[in-house]
């Protein structure tokens, strides 16, 4: 199968710039579509499921991942070796690089995500909250500005009413962010933040925020083409979450009525219109208990909790990332995308529970997993006997359920948690990544 796109350019191979099980999980589908896929792996990962999985793989350097899955030259220099004519990003590494999707641009290599313009400017807290309220979307009250003193900052603080959250402006898995209460702490947590945000981020600019109290956060799948078309997916909840990293996600978001439903769809596709979006993304509200919501960011990529938008809505997500990325239209109207029952994503990671869950690496010493059926898949990158690297992140596993309703999908994932037995030997700390 062939796919051509509006520059004539067809997708018969593709490179994937990932590891894990989310290299396995694009692999698959292009496997369905008859598209070859070519490996990238560090010598960490010289005999992983990924690797097995692929038409064909190549190293591409040392464990730690700047040297190996963040090296651009690397990944464009085995693309062009294989003859692939699209590279998948996957999620993290160089997903949301600007700079890679400029590369991937300039050397004629298809590159499976959004404009680079779009990554860009959704990539800037500041930027895309600006062009949000521009589009009608609704967002945040805060401060955004230019003038950094710590007098500005406090007055602005004072205007928006505690409580408030300093946020570092190129902040993300909440480094460089503090909940100030009241007036008189605002200080010496701005200096906190500030701290944090210039060793984190070498950027200590701060933005100011109204903090919501008892937020969920609820995400809207989009999808975007090359024909100016845009339509939603629905809604995600992915409000547990530990150490600001998401750890159950689901979808629909539970309780939220018909109506907002719909308001908060419309205005996930108005945000990835005023951004020419194309391809995957997700735009993330939060939304207080009267559900409200506020923009908050624009993830320009897949993401990990995928899985249970497509077991919703009974899509292949990384199948549409693939014809749109060859130029052809959304697969489906907004009409035709219809919602039916509930999914829950339970992310299984290598973790000390007896050093307050904080991540650990090591062998797999060994592994059973629940059934595999149509409502329940695992998505994973290891298998009994390899290692959990200590330089990647410790994710081992998701675990997606569906049922025709939210109570059943909890059983369901109650029950499928339980027939999981693994055993690692946690040998050191792991490093935590998105």
């Amino acid at each position: 199968v062939k796919y051509a796109t509006t520059t004539g350019q067809k997708i018969t191979k593709v490179l994937i710039a990932n590891r894990g099980e989310i290299a396995c999980r694009v692999m698959r589908t292009a496997k369905k579509m008859g598209v070859q896929s070519v490996a990238v792996y560090s010598e960490a990962d010289r005999n992983s499921m990924h690797v097995d999985m692929a038409d064909e793989a190549y190293s591409i350097g040392p464990a730690p991942s700047q040297q190996s899955y963040l090296s651009m030259e690397k990944i464009i220099q085995v693309a062009k070796m294989s003859t692939a004519q699209a590279i998948h990003p996957g999620y993290g590494f160089l997903s949301e690089n600007v700079e890679f999707a400029e590369l991937c641009k300039q050397e004629g290599i298809i590159f499976i995500g959004p404009p680079s313009s779009a990554i860009r400017d959704m990539g800037i807290k500041s930027t895309s909250k600006s062009i949000m309220a521009a589009a009608g979307v609704p967002v945040v009250e805060g401060y955004h500005g230019e003038d950094q003193s710590d007098q500005c900052l406090k007055e602005h603080a004072g205007r928006i009413g505690y409580p408030v959250m300093i946020k570092a402006v190129r902040g993300g898995g909440g480094k460089g962010m503090r909940i100030v209460r009241s007036e008189k702490e605002f200080q010496e947590q701005l200096e906190s933040a500030r701290r944090e945000a210039k060793k984190s981020f070498n950027d200590d600019a701060m933005l100011i925020e109204k903090f919501v109290d008892t937020p969920r956060h609820v995400e809207v799948q989009v999808f975007g083409d090359h024909h100016g078309n845009a339509v939603h997916l629905f809604e995600r909840d992915c409000s547990v979450q530990r150490r600001h990293q998401k750890i159950i996600e689901e979808a629909p978001g539970p309780g939220i009525r018909p109506e907002v439903r719909k308001k908060l769809g419309e205005a996930a596709v108005r945000a990835a219109k005023a951004v020419n979006y194309v391809g995957a993304g997700t735009v993330e509200f939060i939304m207080d208990s009267k559900h409200n919501f506020y923009f908050m960011e624009m993830n320009t990529r897949l993401q990990v909790e995928h899985p249970v938008t497509e077991m919703i809505t009974g899509t292949d997500l990384v199948e549409w990332q693939l014809r749109i990325a060859a130029g052809e239209k959304i697969p489906l109207s907004q009409e035709e995308i219809t919602l039916q029952g509930h999914a829950f994503e339970a992310r299984i990671y290598a973790e000390d529970p007896s050093n307050d869950f904080m991540p650990g690496a090591g062998p797999l010493v060994y592994l059973s997993t629940p059934q595999a059926d149509l409502s329940t898949r695992i998505e994973t990158g290891v298998r009994q006997g390899d290692e959990v690297s200590v330089h990647y992140d410790p994710m081992i596993a998701k675990l997606v359920v569906w049922a025709a309703d939210r109570q059943a999908a909890l059983t369901k994932l109650r029950y499928s948690l339980r027939q999981y037995n693994i055993s690692i030997l946690l040998l050191h700390p792991a490093v935590e990544e998105d």
